[in-house]
């Protein structure tokens, strides 16, 4: 918790928004996510769009840049390096969310696909992710209780969770709102 902080001073006192405005939005419930992007005129992505996008064109590679978390030691995405959850080295030089543009783009051009905030999806979250052998944009569960997220976030860490992967799901109701929970708007194109 920071002490005096508020959205004008995320830092507390002596901080302002000016500092994070290249940083993603947090602390948004999913109904206030599917709100601004009506607001927008675009959408949440469902799973499955979602996961396309982040892949950017390769298939079945554990992240977005293939298979190796760090390929050649660089770090390509903003996760948990250290001892979770007692010491973070902040080795990728961030100890919350990072920058937009921080680390290396997807093939399609997209940032911070895995790591840094988990992104609501549109879908109900159920297990397993779909029951039918639908491979044309799959939809989730027709209702549930727990909305979808994918991504992982700087909290992940290879040792609890490992869910910076592009295949990880995880989930939470749609009024939560967290630190490490953001979204990304999508629009149809015609």
């Amino acid at each position: 918790m920071v002490r005096k902080a508020d959205w004008r001073h995320p830092e507390g006192p002596g901080s302002n928004i000016n500092e994070r405005k290249d940083h993603p939005v947090v602390h948004i419930s999913w109904n206030d996510a599917v709100a601004y992007s009506n607001w927008a005129g675009k959408r949440l992505p469902t799973e499955s769009e979602w996961e396309y996008a982040a892949r950017g064109g390769l298939e079945q590679k554990t992240y977005p840049w293939g298979d190796d978390l760090m390929p050649d030691g660089e770090h390509l995405c903003n996760i948990w390096q250290g001892d979770f959850p007692n010491h973070n080295t902040l080795a990728d030089g961030f100890v919350g969310t990072a920058p937009v543009a921080s680390f290396k783009p997807n093939t399609y051009g997209l940032y911070n696909m895995v790591g840094n905030v988990w992104e609501w999806c549109s879908d109900w979250f159920s297990l397993p992710q779909s029951n039918d052998i639908v491979h044309d944009n799959p939809k989730g569960a027709p209702r549930g209780t727990t909305k979808s997220m994918r991504g992982g976030s700087y909290l992940c860490h290879e040792s609890y969770c490992n869910r910076y992967r592009v295949a990880a799901r995880s989930s939470n109701t749609p009024d939560s709102s967290t630190g490490n929970l953001g979204f990304r708007c999508v629009q149809d194109i015609s």
